[in-house]
């Protein structure tokens, strides 16, 4: 299925109105229900939206609510691919997961991919000098090279800017109709025959392979029946890790844009080294999670037939939960609508409130196991673009909620200051170092 041709929907279908109103369809929905549940349609099949904490650790539980079979045929061949982990479930998922964890929780790793990540940016930032960049692009290739290197590819300069443009496309069509969501396919197909052939290579000893690397550990996983998966599905878990990591450059330009209306807090980091620092911009980088829009709602499927707060959900219905409303539902955060990384200093539990990458234990359900590598290398940039030396020019910065992912109309172009005449001093440590 695509987008050009779902269903005849019948009465009560949300797809136009979550198309055209994008992040604020669903909490607009709840509003008007006092926060109980929404009963709709999506994409012509009955859709039922839950809200709120309780609504969490419901929709986490793989007993409630399934992922097999949930997401759409167009996220699939655009945002997660076919066979990914996030179409499984029970043991076959935690099996599959377990190879994330291995690789996307060791301290280690995460140090490893930031400092790569922020040595990247430094380089470009080093290389345009006196100009401008859009720092959306230019953030977002400095993550391709260093994810790239870091699970075990050895890209040329061209293809870690094409590996950036592909999964920037594929993070910008798959929730989108048209043009953006050609490209998104476009995208994912070029970039998993390309990964499946060197997957190929790496099994058949015709390509050298760096011992435990992303690379060696997903072309030997084997899956819950004991087999390997096949070439394919190893290129889309291997952009299940590259993807999300390019697609920190959402993150990082919404930091861009709270420093710049927050100067205060600019300053505050600017000031700041060592543990304050790191302190600082880590709970600067959970807030951004936390405003900023980028995930809407995630969804799933009914496992069995259910009763949610004494309404009956039918097997087979679709169950959404609300994030976005979630991040800013005033019974869960003071002053939800102001951008506040004091909360998180000041109740270092309210990261456990944010679901932006998902609920639960990392190792038994759904949440992103790559959690800690988006807090680790949002945190490191928030610090480096408070410490940059740059202006910002008049532009276009709305955030237009209809638009999903969205972001700053002009993806944040600085001008950055020319190198100054001591400039062998080096650039401020990175938090952490």
């Amino acid at each position: 299925m695509s987008f050009m041709r779902v269903p005849v929907h019948g009465r009560g279908d949300s797809t136009l109105p979550l198309l055209l109103h994008g992040y604020a369809w669903l909490p607009n929905r709840l509003r008007e229900t006092a926060g109980a549940p929404v009963r709709t349609h999506l994409l012509g099949h009955p859709a039922i939206a839950l809200h709120g904490p309780q609504a969490v650790s419901f929709f986490y539980d793989e007993q409630n609510v399934r992922r097999s079979g949930a997401v759409p045929e167009p996220v699939l061949d655009t945002l997660f691919g076919r066979g990914a982990v996030h179409t499984l479930d029970g043991a076959a998922h935690r099996v599959r997961k377990a190879l994330f964890l291995s690789l996307l929780k060791d301290p280690d790793g995460v140090a490893a991919l930031t400092g790569d990540a922020v040595r990247e940016w430094r380089e470009s930032v080093a290389e345009h000098r006196g100009g401008a960049v859009v720092l959306f692009d230019t953030a977002a290739e400095a993550l391709a090279r260093a994810v790239c290197a870091w699970v075990g590819l050895a890209p040329t300069p061209d293809q870690a800017r094409l590996m950036a443009h592909d999964c920037v496309a594929m993070l910008d069509g798959f929730a989108s109709p048209g043009l953006r969501h050609l490209r998104a396919r476009h995208s994912r197909n070029r970039q998993e025959a390309a990964l499946a052939a060197l997957i190929t290579a790496v099994r058949e000893g015709r390509q050298p392979v760096r011992d435990g690397s992303a690379l060696a550990a997903v072309a030997g996983h084997r899956d819950v029946d004991g087999l390997p998966p096949d070439e394919r599905t190893c290129a889309v878990e291997l952009l299940n890790i590259i993807r999300p990591t390019v697609g920190i450059t959402w993150f990082i330009t919404f930091a861009a844009h709270a420093l710049h209306r927050h100067r205060d807090l600019a300053e505050e980091l600017r000031t700041a080294s060592g543990r304050q620092l790191r302190d600082l911009s880590t709970a600067f980088a959970h807030e951004v999670r936390r405003f900023y829009p980028f995930v809407p709602f995630v969804g799933g499927v009914a496992a069995r037939n259910l009763t949610w707060q004494g309404i009956r959900i039918q097997q087979g219905t679709m169950v959404l939960l609300d994030v976005y409303g979630h991040h800013h539902d005033p019974a869960l955060w003071d002053n939800p609508y102001h951008f506040t990384p004091a909360r998180f200093t000041a109740d270092p539990d309210a990261v456990e409130r944010i679901v932006a990458q998902g609920g639960g234990d990392p190792a038994l359900g759904h949440r992103c196991p790559g959690e800690d590598i988006t807090v680790s290398v949002l945190a490191a940039f928030t610090a480096e673009l408070a410490h940059l030396d740059h202006e910002v020019p008049d532009q276009d910065l709305t955030i237009p909620l209809s638009r999903i992912p969205t972001r700053p109309h002009s993806g944040f172009v600085l001008h950055l200051a020319p190198a100054p005449a001591d400039a062998a001093a080096g650039p401020p440590s990175r938090p952490g170092s």
